[in-house]
């Protein structure tokens, strides 16, 4: 109470309550609402984190588009011409030279399977040439010329011999042919690892070397013959 005058004044005091609202300092109130938005209650339907990179993926895609259909001429319809006339040389390039050819690790072993005569391999050749399919015509002769010198004895059977080595070998008793020898084996590396593509001049000398092979009498005195 408070006397002035001769009158006295009652003041009462100033309470605070729900309705007045009380101002709080901004970083505490920052972090009060962060620790509320915090709760789980509040990220049940939020995306999982796959669904947040698949999103920000096709973002960067779309970005990617959207920079290219700009800088390419017709827009969006342009670029599209583009991708077709590029998957269509593609496809035409592997239709044209097939699947690619794994060259091996180690070594270019002449025989890839189990055994066979050299019988075997002439039919298999004469079988791929009847069907165009010169390249395995090439190479199952040029197999069929290295068992027939390995059941004629003129080769001792060696697993994982190569066709060049073959060739050098069969030099020192058959030197007519050393050329001869040595351009099958060419052929045959070309063909098996080198994505060349035969023809049928090619499997037709092979197989005139097979037949002239199988006519000619081996050298025994090798002492001057190329090693």
């Amino acid at each position: 109470m408070i006397e002035t005058g001769g009158t006295i004044t009652t003041r009462r005091p100033l309470l605070a309550t729900d309705d007045i609202p009380v101002d709080l300092p901004r970083v505490p109130a920052q972090e009060a609402a962060e620790r509320e938005l915090s709760k789980p209650m509040y990220h049940e339907n939020d995306p999982s984190l796959l669904e947040r990179g698949l999103n920000r993926f096709w973002e960067w895609v779309g970005g990617l588009l959207d920079a290219a259909s700009s800088a390419t001429p017709g827009g969006l319809l342009g670029l599209v011409a583009i991708v077709v006339v590029v998957l269509a040389l593609v496809g035409a390039l592997w239709w044209r030279l097939g699947t690619p050819r794994r060259t091996p690790a180690t070594g270019d072993s002449l025989f890839e399977d189990g055994p066979r005569t050299a019988d075997d391999h002439r039919t298999a050749a004469a079988r791929h040439a009847a069907g165009g399919r010169w390249n395995e015509a090439v190479q199952e002769r040029m197999r069929a010329i290295v068992r027939s010198l390995e059941e004629r004895t003129l080769l001792d059977p060696r697993p994982g011999r190569t066709a060049d080595e073959a060739a050098a070998e069969a030099a020192r008793t058959l030197p007519a042919h050393t050329d001869e020898l040595r351009a099958a084996a060419r052929s045959f590396d070309d063909v098996t690892y080198g994505g060349r593509t035969a023809d049928e001049p090619a499997y037709r000398r092979i197989e005139d070397l097979d037949t002239s092979l199988e006519r000619t009498r081996p050298t025994l005195d090798t002492a001057g013959a190329p090693a």
